[in-house]
């Protein structure tokens, strides 16, 4: 088994810990003892049992939140029920969208025909509703490529991704969505750069960056990430209360 990426603690105090998943990594643990090992399980030799408390898709970079005992699993699961969790993701697809913003409300299914593909169902689909908006265009061998931001409103599986491809904006890389992937494709440019959680200790706001977007960007696009992580940092967490969470 090839050798995992290193994995970057963001934060750590005695009830969570935040990382930086690296494209590649499983969140929780594989069911193929060949895939490599798990956020958890690669932090447990230095930082004891930790337990992701949501998921990010193997092939997804980003931040991670872990639980460090039951009692922080407990609280940070009730945070993500109740909607008290804010994610901004930052996206390259191929495409330019016709506006500047929306917002998706396409109900998503298992593909039970192809899985684990999900599927726009608006019969059998669970609500699903994603935010996005456009922050920079590029064109790269006679294609656009646009960077968006894209704001989860729910947390179906593999929901931005089909949310995208959907209206004809594949994010660059997609295996399972993409239905024009090239002979080598990229690593999936999907990447978790931000989320703001109440701390299961006292409730107060922490609002973590993951600056670490190590996505195929061209370099408008590259600088573009650059400018919205400046811009994320400067955010304080006390903004919390005033961000649009996840509505069940």
């Amino acid at each position: 088994m090839a050798r995992p990426p290193a994995l970057e603690v963001l934060h750590a105090d005695t009830w969570l810990v935040a990382v930086h998943k690296p494209s590649g990594i499983p969140s929780v643990p594989a069911r193929n003892p060949q895939d490599p090992l798990s956020v958890a399980e690669q932090l447990s030799g230095s930082l004891g049992p930790c337990e992701a408390v949501h998921r990010l898709d193997r092939d997804t970079s980003g931040v991670l939140l872990l639980a460090r005992h039951r009692e922080a699993r407990v609280q940070l699961g009730r945070s993500f029920e109740h909607g008290r969790v804010a994610k901004r993701y930052l996206a390259i697809c191929r495409g330019r969208p016709a506006r500047a913003a929306g917002d998706l409300h396409l109900p998503l299914a298992p593909d039970l025909a192809s899985p684990p593909r999900q599927r726009v169902d608006p019969v059998h689909g669970r609500r699903s509703h994603t935010r996005w908006r456009l922050l920079a265009v590029e064109q790269v061998d006679g294609e656009h490529r646009s960077l968006l931001e894209l704001e989860p409103q729910t947390g179906r599986s593999h929901q931005l991704r089909v949310h995208l491809a959907w209206i004809g904006l594949p994010i660059l890389g997609d295996r399972l969505y993409d239905k024009r992937l090239p002979a080598s494709p990229p690593r999936l440019a999907l990447h978790a750069a931000w989320i703001a959680v109440p701390h299961p200790a006292d409730g107060q706001p922490v609002a973590l960056l993951d600056d670490r977007a190590d996505l195929p960007a061209p370099p408008l696009l590259a600088t573009a990430i650059d400018r919205w992580m400046a811009g994320q940092a400067a955010v304080s967490p006390g903004r919390m209360a005033e961000l649009r969470t996840f509505d069940q």
